[in-house]
């Protein structure tokens, strides 16, 4: 919009929660929307409208209690969010009586009655919001283009304009809300009036929907543009994320999935905005939730994206040539799978885009495929009869499908086709022990926690089992870090039997443990080893790992030299990460291969020092216990 519009409706909306700077991060619904419209060529100002909205949650805040003195049980009979608009949507119609080449835009105090407060509500509660509500002006950017001498922005609040105008407080009603509105008409009439004469012209924008794209890695990105988000649910997509942040616009392909060395998610992701404006908005949304999970959003800087989500290959940009295709990830391919095999697979419910053209095989360095491609599809109605596919056979194989993003494209291929940086020396043979550190039995006397808060302590996990916590084996406790050192949000618990193990996880699955549920698993410590090897476990049993050891492993061979002492498992390490190893007699070897680098870096910490005989301390990455190993994944 360049011209100036006809009319300013003067837009404020009151939450459950907080009110002034702190509107709408703590994720309080909507319960009361208030509206002017103000004629700027006439310089008139209408009648004051209100509707109440009725929340999922009835429960107000002490704070809003008392600021706008809101009965709650008036909000019981009040319309639902969508009705609400939809009466905000008739009262302007008819106001203006909007006819050919009418225009009006929406007026707000700064940014979070829209961006905050209005686009997060409506997304979550699958309300489709009046395109008005994606083009506004801010009053307070537009006051400090009038008045330069005026407050910062931050400070730049209705009363402090009112001040700077030398307005007289006598606004007829003195309601929370009702007054603002009452004061901010006024403000617009004064701007556009001698000795001012502001014109609105060029109102702030809400993206649509977010677009996909790629990103070099000679970009220069502005760190205070960046965020990382953590604890996102594994089949979140960018379009879930984009969801999440619904209301801030996020630069094109600014959405990057980060993934662990096995190429699968890890719940975290990288997103960038196109302004700090919009990043600081989005770290305001810290903890608030997708689904039942509550998100983490952390600062983060341009060189952190680009590490997931630059790449300058030629294959991947000529890929992604084609605008506003829908991405689909196969995992689990036949290696001698072809184009055309998987074209069939698809078939002509789901056509991929340009047939073959449309398919992106993932290859190791030295052209070897790695059972991963990329297929294009070019509507979201194909992608979906697509991902309906999830697990069907190609060949022999059952294939697992995932929405993707560019990024993911640019970060796979980055991962597997990508030499390393520092040329290995010739790796020596590993041995493989007939024991392992948990032998394996097929007596499921064991239980996994999925999902743990990533600040987890040990004294956590035994007041989250509570009368379970005294059937813990003597040194029974073991966590999952990844190959930072970081929590996985994953442990295992040795039981004293299999009774008190299936009574555990019936009684404490998805108990919570800091407002966040943790998933439970009966299990076994075979089927323990099997999950740490990339395996799949969860209350409808097994799925096999993506990638089997004897698939990548060369044939063995036997000779006499001592060994290190290492689990059956960990056979897929580089030596150089293993820690103070022991001599052991001769035993069976395989040489690792060199892909095996980027297969699994999910590092498994046995416990080693006792508590009260029930549990033992997490060991950190780097150190070496007295009476266990500390195995450290190699670095992606």
């Amino acid at each position: 919009m360049t011209a100036s519009p006809d009319y300013l409706v003067v837009l404020f909306g009151i939450t459950a929660g907080a009110t002034g700077a702190k509107l709408g991060s703590d994720e309080k619904e909507l319960i009361l929307l208030l509206w002017k419209v103000v004629d700027l060529a006439n310089k008139k100002v209408g009648q004051l409208h209100e509707a109440l909205v009725r929340p999922d949650h009835l429960e107000l805040t002490e704070d809003c209690k008392e600021e706008t003195k809101i009965d709650p049980d008036s909000l019981s009979s009040a319309p639902q969010l969508d009705q609400a608009l939809r009466q905000f949507n008739q009262s302007v119609s008819n106001e203006l009586n909007i006819g050919v080449g009418t225009s009006f835009c929406l007026c707000t105090d700064g940014q979070l009655h829209i961006r905050q407060i209005l686009h997060p509500e409506a997304s979550k509660k699958n309300v489709l919001l009046p395109e008005c509500f994606y083009s506004f002006f801010d009053l307070r950017k537009e006051f400090k283009k009038c008045c330069p001498g005026s407050p910062d922005i931050d400070k730049l609040d209705v009363a402090a304009m009112t001040e700077c105008l030398n307005f007289e407080k006598n606004s007829s009603d003195s309601r929370y809300g009702a007054s603002q509105v009452e004061d901010m008409g006024n403000i617009i009439l004064a701007m556009v009036s001698e000795p001012y004469n502001h014109r609105f012209s060029d109102p702030e924008r809400v993206n649509y929907k977010f677009e996909s794209g790629t990103c070099s890695k000679m970009e220069l990105i502005d760190d205070n543009t960046v965020v990382r988000a953590r604890g996102l649910p594994w089949q979140s997509s960018d379009q879930d994320i984009a969801r999440f942040f619904k209301g801030l616009n996020i630069a094109k392909g600014g959405a990057a999935l980060c993934l662990n060395a096995q190429g699968r998610r890890n719940g975290e992701a990288l997103v960038r905005f196109v302004s700090e404006e919009h990043r600081d908005l989005a770290l305001q949304r810290h903890k608030h939730h997708m689904g039942t999970r509550y998100i983490e959003v952390y600062k983060a800087t341009g060189e952190d994206f680009l590490k997931i989500a630059g790449g300058t290959s030629n294959e991947v940009a000529q890929f992604l040539s084609k605008e506003n295709q829908v991405i689909v990830r196969m995992r689990g391919l036949p290696f001698t799978a072809t184009a055309e095999e998987v074209v069939a697979f698809f078939g002509q419910h789901c056509p991929i885009t340009g047939g073959k053209e449309g398919i992106l095989f993932v290859t190791y360095p030295d052209g070897r495929p790695t059972g991963d491609a990329f297929v294009l599809f070019a509507c979201e109605e194909y992608a979906q009869n697509a991902l309906r596919k999830h697990k069907d056979l190609l060949g022999k194989r059952y294939i697992e499908l995932f929405r993707s993003t560019a990024a993911e494209v640019q970060q796979v291929l980055n991962r597997f086709s990508s030499a390393p940086l520092i040329p290995l020396p010739t790796p020596p043979i590993i041995p493989v022990l007939p024991q392992q550190f948990v032998p394996p039995t097929n007596v499921r006397d064991c239980i996994r926690l999925r999902g743990l808060p990533y600040a987890a302590t040990i004294e956590d996990i035994l007041d989250f089992l509570g009368e379970f916590s005294t059937d813990i084996r003597t040194h029974g406790v073991h966590m999952v870090l990844n190959h930072q050192g970081r929590p996985s949000g994953d442990a295992f618990i040795q039981m004293k039997s299999a009774d008190r193990a299936f009574m555990a996880a019936q009684k404490c699955h998805k108990k919570t443990m800091k407002d966040r549920y943790v998933e439970v698993f009966q299990c076994s410590a075979e089927e323990m080893n099997f999950v740490l090897m990339g395996g799949t476990l969860n209350r409808n049993g097994l799925s096999p790992p993506p990638c089997k050891l004897p698939c990548l492993s060369p044939p063995s061979y036997t000779f006499p030299a001592p060994a290190a002492v290492i689990p059956t498992e960990a056979a897929i390490y580089q030596p150089s990460v293993l820690l103070n190893p022991r001599a052991l007699p001769p035993s069976t070897a395989y040489y690792p291969a060199g892909t095996q680098l980027f297969m699994n870096y999910t590092a498994y910490y046995p416990s080693m020092q006792p508590r009260m005989d029930l549990f033992t301390q997490m060991t950190r990455p780097g150190l070496y216990p007295k009476n266990g190993f500390v195995f450290k994944g190699p670095s992606s």
